[in-house]
């Protein structure tokens, strides 16, 4: 099977009470993802709350979901600077990774000569495969198709493009230009059918931490083209699937996912965990959804 197909949750970090990383939670987590169908676990992202783990906490993180799964590890490279990033990408490739997920550079956002050379330096720096990570919404750097495709040409191991422009008309632009030479993934779980019907062979997508069961129907229903089934349970999921676009994003999900069982809503500061009327209606949404759950 690819390494580029399928869903691929970009996990939560679970933490202890004192805000360390939680190992043990980790591992019965991704088991489980992969039990429920998914293709690959994705470390060290902005929904693991990257950029608030050092170097040594992301490189432990790797290790534990190598050494927890037989499905490929594909994390989050991104840093504020490019010497970090790239002494990730070598941590990655020790401790067993597949690929690596590479972002721009945290904060900084300039024009397409020094982020190109950023992400040259990390894509140089591994014999591992890359998945370009496009999110101008979030990182304010917008990686054009044309750009994607100077990448492409230049090195063999720049292998996809995740997609979080939240525009799908960004993956039939890619195809356009690069054919089949890239495999292309949707990156917002709001987009996921749409993205798909435009062409993405995978799904990074996050409320699969509480449902991946659901996610992986939808994939597969968009996928095999069967649209009636994927709209009726897109349509019962997009309340849910929409936590994944705002800014607490990350507290949202682990609150979510705390009520199906599985972590806690502890988040790191700048985080904190939510409170009053923000909290209540993701509850809302949540016993919405639970009380019409379809059956799978």
């Amino acid at each position: 099977m690819s390494l580029w197909t399928g869903v691929l949750p970009a996990i939560t970090t679970p933490f202890n009470a004192d805000l360390s990383i939680d190992h043990g939670a980790v591992r019965a987590h991704v088991r489980w993802l992969v039990s429920q169908g998914c293709t690959g676990i994705i470390p060290c992202g902005s929904l693991g709350e990257g950029a608030t783990l050092g170097l040594e906490e992301k490189a432990a993180l790797m290790r534990t979901c190598v050494e927890a799964v037989k499905a490929p590890v594909i994390p989050g490279i991104a840093a504020l600077g490019t010497a970090e990033a790239v002494r990730l990408a070598k941590a990655a490739e020790e401790a067993g990774c597949s690929g690596l997920m590479v972002l721009p550079p945290y904060v900084y956002s300039s024009d397409w000569r020094e982020m190109k050379a950023h992400l040259l330096a990390v894509i140089r720096a591994t014999r591992l495969p890359c998945l370009l990570y496009n999110n101008p919404v979030a990182y304010r750097t917008d990686f054009s198709p044309a750009q994607i495709a100077e990448l492409a040409a230049d090195f063999d191991n720049v292998a996809a493009v995740k997609e979080s422009s939240t525009d799908a008309r960004r993956v039939t632009g890619i195809r356009a230009l690069l054919g089949d030479r890239l495999a292309l993934g949707v990156g917002v779980d709001d987009c996921l059918v749409e993205g798909v019907s435009a062409g993405a062979s995978f799904w990074v997508a996050g409320l699969v931490n509480a449902f991946p069961a659901e996610s992986v129907r939808l994939y597969e229903l968009a996928r095999a083209g069967k649209h009636d089934g994927a709209f009726a349970l897109y349509r019962w999921f997009l309340p849910l699937l929409r936590l994944d676009t705002v800014t607490k994003f990350v507290q949202l999900i682990k609150l979510v996912q705390q009520e199906m069982g599985w972590g806690h809503e502890r988040v790191r500061p700048p985080r904190l965990e939510l409170v009053g009327a923000e909290r209540e209606e993701c509850l809302r949404v949540l016993r919405e959804a639970l009380a019409h759950r379809p059956a799978l």
